[in-house]
């Protein structure tokens, strides 16, 4: 009996895709990415994610542009490959550069479970949770540029774009703290000092942010237990600024011979400090104390948008993180915070199509400090009246 019709095309169409295979396997194990990595690798994503087609698919998945990705991978390709690995997808695939950087991000910005992660890549819960950690190890090294204190031109530029916001001049940044909410087994006595003042386990994250929403320095790690001011007196920030290292550059003069120096913004969570202007408090302000308080809430706005940005772009900070390890914890929100300022650092078009929101703790109430410093409160008194037009010109 002769071969059956279409018999042999089929066989070479059969050896054809085996060679493609092999080469791909060969050029993963070399850190080399096939002519279209996402081409690919979508055609391996199963579940939900796989009902998606077009265009809009890669950053349905990723939040990110196909620009951003690569230059993620960029940045830590060597490191993902220098070390010897046995990562694979379930069908035996030697996972690439890319291959892994695609695992992390998504387990990273979905918020889901290891499993379910594995599940729509391919590869086992193991490999997620490895894959993930060395990504993060490798991005704290090799991305750590994105996120550092300006100096020069750049803060100049900082100041004058907070000035155009509502007018507050020589403001140098906007400060905040939030929550990333645990799930933390209570019937451990040493976890009673994660429980914050709404019950819940907690980490607290402290952020500077510029007017951009770039986060400029962050501060992590500490226990929801903290209030805001500790976790601030705490930092190497506060130590820089109570010392003269930072925030000491030149003052910007008013009218009537007074001057303002470098500061923050705050919400009344924070002492009031030369260097840290808070709002007014109280009830039926002076007019003065009235649009200060207006203009300082407008301008620390921003701080309030990046951290919820944050929350809604990497979700596995959303919700309750399950048991995280409370050392390698706050190494993922700085590497999440690193990618947040990639995200803009590029001028990726989807952070545009993400919600802006100010709500980032939903469920916490307003903390108050009562520690003001003298000087502090006559420098806020005296850029009140200028905003204001309480000052001659």
């Amino acid at each position: 009996m002769g071969p059956v019709r279409g018999m042999k095309r089929k066989r070479k169409q059969e050896k054809k895709a085996s060679k493609e295979a092999a080469a791909a396997a060969y050029a993963a194990s070399q850190g080399q990415e096939p002519s279209d990595w996402w081409d690919d690798f979508s055609k391996r994503i199963t579940g939900p994610l796989s009902t998606s087609k077009g265009l809009d698919d890669f950053e349905s998945v990723f939040k990110m542009s196909r620009k951003t990705f690569n230059y993620i991978c960029s940045l830590v390709k060597e490191d993902l490959m220098g070390r010897p690995s046995s990562f694979t997808c379930l069908n035996g695939r030697v996972l690439s550069a890319n291959d892994q950087v695609a695992v992390a991000l998504r387990r990273l910005s979905s918020g889901e479970s290891l499993l379910t992660v594995g599940q729509s890549f391919g590869v086992n819960q193991s490999t997620v949770s490895q894959v993930t950690w060395r990504f993060v190890e490798a991005m704290e090294e090799r991305g750590i540029h994105h996120l550092r204190w300006p100096s020069g031109k750049e803060m100049e530029a900082i100041k004058a774009k907070f000035e155009d916001i509502r007018g507050l001049p020589n403001c140098c940044g906007a400060i905040d703290a939030t929550h990333i909410v645990m799930c933390l087994p209570s019937v451990d006595p040493s976890n009673s000092v994660w429980i914050d003042p709404e019950k819940k386990h907690s980490m607290v994250l402290q952020a500077i942010v510029d007017p951009e929403m770039r986060f400029r320095d962050i501060v992590t790690g500490w226990p929801g237990s903290m209030s805001d001011a500790i976790v601030l007196q705490s930092s190497g920030f506060f130590q820089l600024c109570e010392t003269g290292a930072r925030l000491n550059g030149a003052k910007t003069e008013l009218p009537e011979g007074s001057e303002v120096r470098e500061y923050l913004v705050g919400d009344a969570g924070y002492p009031l400090l030369p260097w840290l202007l808070t709002p007014f408090r109280g009830r039926d302000l002076p007019d003065a104390a009235a649009e200060f308080n207006k203009r300082h809430q407008a301008t620390r706005l921003v701080s309030q948008r990046a951290l919820a940005r944050l929350k809604e772009m990497w979700r596995i900070f959303q919700g309750e993180m399950w048991r995280p390890d409370k050392h390698r914890l706050p190494r993922i929100i700085l590497v999440c915070c690193i990618l947040h300022n990639i995200v803009i650092d590029l001028e990726d078009p989807a952070r545009d199509r993400l919600p802006l929101s100010a709500h980032h703790d939903s469920g916490y109430r307003q903390q108050h400090c009562n520690f003001s410093d003298k000087a502090a409160r006559s420098a806020r008194e005296k850029l009140s009246q200028y905003l204001s037009g309480g000052l001659p010109p």
